[in-house]
């Protein structure tokens, strides 16, 4: 018995090194259980990785999300799945654990499907020491890991008995089903209930120093169509006027030259034209056919922009429109559509206030602060959608690199950092005064 004793105050005294000495027993307690849960996530992820769960698999998503399910409701969450054949996809994860009336509501965010579908040869996890690859292994199934090794460390600790706490989990972050408005609906719902959005998605780092992220930019699609009057190469510039690519052509390069602006990123992806063009279904192909003694009476081109405000995507849209309105190349005609995929997340001052308790908390794990990341270096995500309504903080999830490729690997190592970071900013933020009533 005293050897026991002995061995125990040993570990108390080495975890209040002077990393650990800012956090109370409780968050001690959670810090050591993270560390003591690494091969538990690691086991997890690898099955999680294992099981193709690309969008368009919705049986795949489904199976990743019975994964994720019995965790959860080990923790006292109540599960509920919102399935999504309205929309052509799987559906969502959304789980609830009630805590202390009055405190703080958080929302985590995250998703179960990867760009990586199953007729693609990247399929498996394969672990390298420290790191691992794997479709999603960082993005986003390494992030949902992340969650429930906090959430684990917060109950084994007693921390999460206090917490409000909501769980959403989408199954088509890569590819949002359509229409928008009923994929997201139930999302939103939950950012209007909820007073801080946590998003586990991946962790910056720039040089090797983690990155805190308080702002996400949208991402719009649009597809312009132009018209020209076909006829005999001869008489271009003519009468006939200048044909469907040169007024494609007009349009594209005054976007170049016109709408640059802080940032504001525009691209064209897809572009074809001829004497006729066709844009396909799935809107990732065009087909068009003509000559080169043929006036072009027809062209397509698809693209995106991306913007960090609301104000700015109306504000560029009205640029693109007028733009496209002419005047027209002579003999010519332009339209243009756009289809909203997802909103502006801005850098609030609630957000920044975020990234400041994170820093705090890292100082507390003596570890680096976390300067706030550009939103040039960041891509759109479900945090977005409840943007208006609620205050966050992005990347939460691992460190990775290669997303969305077949050299997608994750820093296993960061799994648990995050872990600590996550548990410790959840449980001091159960203990603050709700904003909503």
């Amino acid at each position: 018995m005293k050897i026991r004793a002995a061995l125990a105050a040993l570990s108390l005294a080495l975890l209040a090194t002077p990393a650990s000495a800012k956090l109370s027993p409780a968050e001690q307690r959670m810090a050591a259980n993270v560390d003591a849960d690494q091969d538990w996530a690691i086991a997890l992820l690898e099955r999680m990785v294992n099981q193709n769960s690309g969008t368009r698999n919705r049986d795949g998503v489904i199976k990743v999300a019975a994964m994720v399910r019995p965790e959860l409701e080990a923790l006292g969450f109540t599960i509920v799945w919102k399935p999504m054949d309205a929309v052509d996809r799987a559906g969502h994860l959304f789980a609830t654990r009630k805590g202390k009336a009055g405190t703080t509501r958080m929302l985590l965010i995250g998703h179960l499907d990867t760009v990586f579908e199953p007729d693609q040869p990247f399929q498996k996890f394969e672990r390298d020491g420290d790191t691992a690859k794997g479709p999603g292994a960082g993005d986003n199934k390494g992030g949902v890991v992340v969650m429930l090794t906090a959430l684990r460390a917060m109950k084994a600790a007693g921390t999460l008995d206090g917490a409000n706490i909501e769980v959403a989990l989408t199954g088509d972050e890569e590819s949002v089903g359509e229409p928008v408005e009923t994929a997201r609906a139930d999302l939103i719902a939950a950012g209007k209930r909820a007073d801080v959005a946590l998003d586990f998605e991946g962790l910056a780092q720039i040089d090797g120093v983690d990155q805190g992220s308080v702002a996400r930019r949208s991402s719009n699609s649009y597809t312009i169509r132009t018209t020209g009057r076909s006829a005999h190469s001869s008489g271009i510039f003519g009468a006939v006027g200048d044909g469907a690519i040169y007024e494609m052509a007009r349009i594209i390069s005054t976007f170049r030259k016109d709408l640059p602006e802080p940032n504001l990123t525009f691209n064209i992806g897809l572009v074809a034209g001829g004497a006729s063009a066709e844009l396909s279904a799935s809107e990732a192909s065009v087909s068009a056919q003509g000559k080169t003694n043929i006036i072009p009476a027809a062209a397509i081109a698809t693209g995106d922009f991306r913007t960090l405000s609301p104000e700015q995507t109306a504000r560029v849209r009205a640029k693109m429109e007028a733009i496209v309105a002419g005047p027209h190349a002579p003999g010519t005609g332009a339209t243009i559509e756009f289809k909203e995929g997802y909103p502006p997340m801005a850098p609030t001052p609630g957000n920044l206030a975020l990234l400041e308790k994170m820093n705090g908390i890292n100082a507390d794990l003596g570890l680096a602060r976390m300067p706030a990341l550009d939103p040039l270096r960041r891509g759109a995500g479900d945090i977005s959608f409840v943007a208006a309504d609620v205050d966050g903080l992005i990347g939460l999830g691992t460190a990775s690199d290669g997303d969305h490729t077949p050299a997608e690997v994750v820093d296993l190592a960061s799994m648990s950092r995050q872990a600590k970071r996550a548990a410790l900013l959840m449980t001091r933020l159960s203990k603050e005064k709700g904003r909503k009533p």
